[in-house]
């Protein structure tokens, strides 16, 4: 048995993913109609402690401090039996994960991270790239089950917190490539260029990445802005990232201007805005710059 806990916008599809796969689940969310959309394919959990009778229990909640809260304050961690694989698969601060595997070692549970990378159209199509930070036995023993979440399993390192540092520098880079990308294509498009033609030549050029090659096209370009990973989340990850880089000495002048810039567009966007909506934020500042130089 599996127990499953955060059906948002990732949990829920990684979790409808493993029962497809045919691994019995219980499942929990806090928000009552996302664990009933499980009804009648997987046991659901009327409290957080309700997924302890599991052999392995997944976390895809939003920050540490929810899976502080639902592990140590909710009671979780002290329900688990000894033996019991506990798998951290949020984007957590890994200083945090390392503190939270020394508590659960001593309850006689092993704790694993690993966060994924790919969005929710990966999660649904079971195409995530999962970093796994732990010991190697139990990545081991988990392969059964991320083999049924993602096309691409790799270990990041024996030492718990691995997966959630690599995750973090991960979407520091994403964040800075989507924000400097924008830009760019913002400025050519206001020189006249046809952004969908720019596009074309930067991605079969050395400027091309993640953003040029799927955030701009899929989300951007058509005004959806619905990945469905939030700008918060993004922000969370980059404030986590800088902070390793500064208690390793590592220069990031450039990694800090991301983060304020990112920092300036939450301040200016709804709380629930998808992170792609930056390009937006960025459009609507050159937009209120040129109403603002006219003549005296």
């Amino acid at each position: 048995m599996i127990g499953f806990v955060g059906l948002g916008n990732m949990g829920g599809p990684m979790a409808a993913r493993l029962v497809a796969a045919g691994h019995d689940l219980c499942v929990y969310d806090v928000v009552p109609a996302a664990r009933e959309r499980f009804a009648g394919s997987a046991a659901l959990a009327a409290t957080v402690t309700g997924v302890s009778t599991a052999d392995t229990v997944l976390l895809m909640l939003p920050d540490s401090a929810v899976v502080e809260r639902v592990l140590l304050g909710d009671g979780l961690l002290d329900r688990l039996r000894p033996g019991t694989l506990l798998v951290d698969m949020s984007s957590s601060d890994p200083g945090r994960t390392r503190s939270l595997a020394r508590v659960a070692g001593e309850r006689g549970v092993t704790l694993v991270d690993a966060p994924v990378s790919g969005g929710v159209a990966a999660a649904r199509d079971g195409t995530l790239t999962i970093m796994v930070g732990g010991p190697g036995a139990a990545l081991a023993e988990l392969r059964p089950i991320f083999d049924a979440l993602g096309s691409r399993v790799v270990h990041a390192g024996e030492v718990v917190g691995a997966g959630h540092a690599v995750k973090a520098l991960n979407n520091l880079m994403s964040a800075a490539h989507l924000m400097v990308a924008s830009e760019a294509l913002l400025a050519g498009q206001a020189f006249g260029l046809d952004p969908r033609v720019m596009l074309d030549i930067v991605n079969a050029s050395s400027g091309r990445s993640g953003s040029t090659e799927t955030k701009w096209p899929r989300f951007v370009l058509p005004g959806t802005y619905d990945s469905g990973f939030g700008l918060r989340l993004m922000l969370k990850d980059m404030g986590i990232a800088l902070g390793l880089q500064e208690a390793t000495g590592t220069p990031s002048a450039v990694s800090a201007a991301a983060l304020a810039a990112w920092a300036a567009a939450a301040e200016a966007l709804p709380p629930d805005a998808d992170h792609t909506e930056v390009a937006a934020w960025l459009a609507a500042r050159m937009k209120t710059d040129e109403r603002g130089s006219g003549p005296c």
